[in-house]
């Protein structure tokens, strides 16, 4: 075994910063010593060291007696560090995050100093020095450091430099051994235990168990309305208790098998085996994408296929699944180890991980003692009792349409403000956290939400202009509806244009006409069109040397005769540290994916879906251009995008009247899409924990194999099951709404195809196509010539325009109060009081999540799948205002020619 690093003498053994065991600490060692602040870093000086933990936000330890691992390992790394080093790290690092929008401004501009700076200041005033390496200048400059630096620890992070030296390494370290990023550092340790139980027996009981259980659960709630789900998140939660139930029960005995030897019960449970039974789930912590398709091909009330058997089922469900993985398999190091790619969305996971299994010491930060395991178990039960208020006994206080209470047959007041089918503009909208977090106000980055909500202002100014100006009939219909209507304004029935065969009637549909969209549909298609092309070529100028790195990546990749490391090209902390383990080829990556390309050829060709096979390679195609883009943003901003939309378009316009055939390739690709970016979290999650590539391969492997087996079962227990699935007033509410507009979207683009909708009926929106393309050029101009303001730094054209996407049917309702808690917490919280927010901010995510998740699951089985209403003002009194029935502005009848509106009869598209 390779020498270990011992803080007991010095964390000096392990090398410089490229070698994997400078990363690497006894964590038993470690933690079974208490180290004092005198009994580490003997470089620096007490006032130095304090300063280091100020740096670190520790300073706010009850006792200095009892340093945390992550401080000895810090104060030890940043005494050792030279000071040429330091400065040619920060250099680089001024290089690689130029524009990166996660660096806040300040941290930049103070490194940028540092680098310049080139003398200290004496009581004489500043002294410059020609040579910047000369060491007698330097000694000069530290004479009065000692002094200066407690009574200046209170502009330590501001531009005043007052120990040179020490704020350099200081910042140089964090960035060589830890993280430049304060939420990265909050929920990760800045070493690795290699020793530490990770890929275990107990790990593959407890995920495959959560596995079989959460499979049925999330397969066969997910055509409810509304869906009942248990997230990864809350079965984090009981991961914890049954490893360590585990750990007390089985014997602590070794077998062998094969060749490998296995440890039953390899000492206590740990917190890379938590992470790893977590993610065991995660990969498989929702229902499949597929389940829609195999609904519409199997009931009659769609398309009816009888011979789309249960093998066929199988093989699209697994391939679909499995095609994400190896795409994100190959691409992973282009998205998965750059240090800016912090994946925002899981560091509530890791916070939840930590508090629950990793010990801690006592502080005081702002009056707060609390440790954040007991927080977390406070908050979590206080999250679970207070959901069932709005979630049940008080359901207006989850849609707190107050506005529209006070004038509930306002025309005007449920147009614009109302939360039901208005926009939503309202300062006050709920008092349901399950609302307030639906943008994610404790993780996405504040910079992200106020992009968009910006977006979300510009897309409300729109759409009352579409809507008020009657733009292609919109003032006929309500504001904000994602539904389809007829040209009387009546919702459309798209069974009712459709032959035997499920395909195109010409008669019926010249009897009908086409179908209409709302105001709000308009114009998220519009944007949605429009993000396409502004995404791609948007990430590719200012992004350039990340995708060329990725290109040649891949091209060499493909010559599987020379080995060469996935790690090449990166030495940030933690991939140094993952150098450690035996990494995975892209070539089984590669194997994945050419045996699901031959699943998935066999699934079209011999179970008549009546789709080409060359639809499959473009499936492909299309997410080996986009995936990456998507994921670049995704990875920075915690926004996620899809190619659904686009890949409807495109097949529509290639084989018009074949809903089957775009249903499946829209499965395929979409799947592709979203499993790939769902990898990605895991991989990089697993990145942040330093569990072994292959451990997660074979865990991630097994899941989606034993997913897979299971939805596919579930799904026909449902189907035999629950009588009226799919009915519109189905008693325990399986009303199918996935599935309803899954079908809608194929009788549209499909069956009666893009070119007769938006040709004929919105040719605005074949333009938008160019919107988008010549959009990306002034923007990325913004960025390259200004980015070192504040505008141009943090406007991002990308996430604004998910704003304008976010209506049809959701509003502001669903976004303002996520963005107030974002400004608090994700800004002035972090600003002005980092120490608090690093403790508890994702913890107190994590808490609140998981409790309304547990306490949803508990409500419906309580109290909702056998109804117990309560009929009391409390819950009626949304139900009695204008806003809860859609109101169009003009009816057809009196105020469109002939009582319809639209392209006369004989004129349809």
């Amino acid at each position: 075994m390779s020498e270990k690093l011992n803080p007991s003498t010095s964390i000096s053994k392990g090398g410089g910063r490229l070698d994997t065991t400078a990363h690497e600490v006894d964590l038993h060692e470690i933690t079974s010593h208490q180290y004092s602040l005198n009994g580490v870093a003997d470089g620096l000086t007490s006032d130095q060291k304090f300063y280091v933990l100020k740096r670190l936000d520790l300073n706010h330890l009850k006792s200095f007696e009892d340093l945390p691992p992550s401080a000895v390992f810090m104060l030890e790394k940043i005494s050792e560090i030279e000071i040429v080093e330091a400065e040619s790290i920060l250099k680089s690092f001024l290089k690689d995050h130029d524009g990166d929008v996660n660096i806040p401004m300040e941290t930049f501009d103070f490194i940028a100093q540092l680098v310049k700076y080139e003398h200290a200041t004496d009581s004489d005033g500043p002294v410059s020095y020609e040579d910047e390496n000369s060491a007698s200048s330097r000694e000069k400059s530290q004479v009065h450091v000692a002094e200066k630096t407690v009574k200046n620890l209170e502009s330590a992070e501001s531009d005043d430099i007052f120990d040179w030296e020490l704020q350099t390494k200081t910042e140089a370290a964090l960035i060589a051994y830890w993280s430049p990023y304060p939420e990265v550092r909050s929920v990760t340790d800045p070493f690795d235990d290699p020793d530490t139980p990770c890929e275990t027996l107990r790990v593959y009981i407890i995920g495959v168990v959560w596995v079989v259980l959460g499979t049925f659960i999330n397969q066969f709630f997910v055509e409810r309305m509304p869906s009942i789900s248990l997230s990864s998140m809350v079965v984090q939660l009981f991961v914890y208790p049954c490893g360590k139930f585990l750990e007390l029960t089985l014997p602590a005995k070794t077998f062998k098998l094969w060749r490998w030897e296995i440890n039953l019960n390899p000492g206590p449970w740990s917190h890379k085996e938590q992470m790893l039974a977590t993610l065991c789930y995660s990969v498989s912590g929702s229902a499949v994408y597929a389940t829609y398709f195999i609904y519409l091909q199997k009931l009659e009330m769609f398309y009816d296929n009888p011979k789309f058997t249960i093998g066929a089922q199988f093989l699209i469900v697994l391939s679909s699944n499995l095609l994400g993985f190896g795409f994100a398999g190959i691409i992973r190091k282009f998205v998965v180890y750059p240090v800016s790619a912090i994946w925002p969305t899981i560091l509530p996971n890791l916070a939840v991980n930590k508090a629950l299994v990793q010990r801690e010491k006592k502080e005081n930060i702002n009056g707060w003692s609390i440790s954040r395991y007991s927080f977390f178990l406070i908050t979590f039960v206080v999250s679970f009792l207070y959901f069932w208020v709005p979630d049940y006994l008080f359901t207006a206080l989850s849609t707190f349409n107050w506005i529209s209470w006070a004038a509930p047959n306002n025309f005007n007041v449920a147009a614009i403000t109302g939360s039901q089918s208005g926009l939503g503009l309202n300062p006050i909208t709920t008092f349901d956290w399950n609302i307030i977090n639906m943008s994610g106000p404790l993780y996405v980055p504040f910079f992200a939400q106020l992009n968009q909500y910006i977006g979300m202002l510009i897309g409300f100014f729109c759409i009352v202009g579409v809507w008020w100006s009657n733009y292609k009939w919109t003032g006929f219909l309500p504001i904000n509806s994602n539904g389809i209507f007829t040209n009387t304004g009546e919702p459309y029935a798209v069974t009712a244009i459709l032959n035997d065969e499920k395909k195109l009637d010409l008669a019926k549909y010249e009897k009908m006409g086409p179908p209409f969209y709302s105001a709000a549909n308009l114009v998220t298609y519009g944007t949605f069109f429009a993000l396409y092309p502004m995404n791609f070529f948007y990430v590719i100028l200012t992004h350039f040397k990340q995708l060329k790195f990725a290109v040649v990546g891949l091209v060499k990749s493909l010559n599987f005769k020379k080995k060469r490391s996935t790690y090449e090209g990166f030495d940030d902390p933690f991939s140094v540290s993952m150098k450690k383990y035996p990494e995975v080829p892209e070539w089984w990556f590669t194997v994945i994916l050419v045996i699901c390309i031959v699943f998935s050829i066999i699934t079209v060709e011999v179970y008549d879906l009546q789709t080409p096979v060359w639809t499959i390679f473009f499936a492909l195609a299309l997410n080996f251009v986009f995936l990456l883009p998507f994921a670049i943003v995704y990875a920075a901003t915690g926004t996620q995008n899809s190619i659904n939309v686009l890949l409807e378009m495109i097949i529509g316009y290639a084989l018009p009247g074949n809903g089957t055939a775009l249903n499946y390739v829209k499965t395929l690709g979409t799947n592709i899409d979203v499993q790939a970016e769902n990898y990605f979290t895991n991989q990089k999650q697993a990145h942040y924990w330093r569990i072994a590539p292959r451990a997660l391969f074979r865990v991630q492997m097994v899941s989606v194999i034993v997913n897979s087996l299971l939805s596919v079962g579930v799904i026909e227990v449902v189907l035999d099951s629950v009588s009226g699935f799919c009915e519109p007033h189905q008693p325990q509410k399986f009303t199918c709404p996935g599935s309803n507009t899954f079908y809608s979207s194929s009788v549209i683009w499909g069956v009666i195809g893009p070119k007769r909708v938006f040709g004929g009926l919105y040719p605005i929106l074949q333009w938008c196509f160019l919107i988008g393309f010549l959009a990306a050029f002034p923007c990325w101009a913004l960025k390259k010539y200004y980015g070192h303001t504040t505008i141009g730094k943090y406007l991002h054209p990308i996430v604004l325009s998910f704003g304008l996407m976010n209506y049809a049917p959701y509003n502001l309702t669903y976004y303002t109060p996520g963005f107030i808690a974002s400004f608090f917490f994700m800004y002035v919280i972090r600003k002005r009081y980092t120490a608090w927010w690093e403790k508890y901010n994702y913890t107190l995510s994590g808490a609140l999540q998981g409790g309304v998740a547990f306490s949803g699951i508990i409500i419906f089985f309580a109290v909702q799948y056998h109804e117990k209403y309560i009929s009391w003002w409390g819950n009626n009194v949304n139900n009695n205002v204008l806003d809860a029935y859609a109101p169009a502005r003009l009816n057809a009848t009196i105020d469109a020619p002939d009582g319809y509106f639209g392209p006369r009869v004989g004129h349809f598209p």
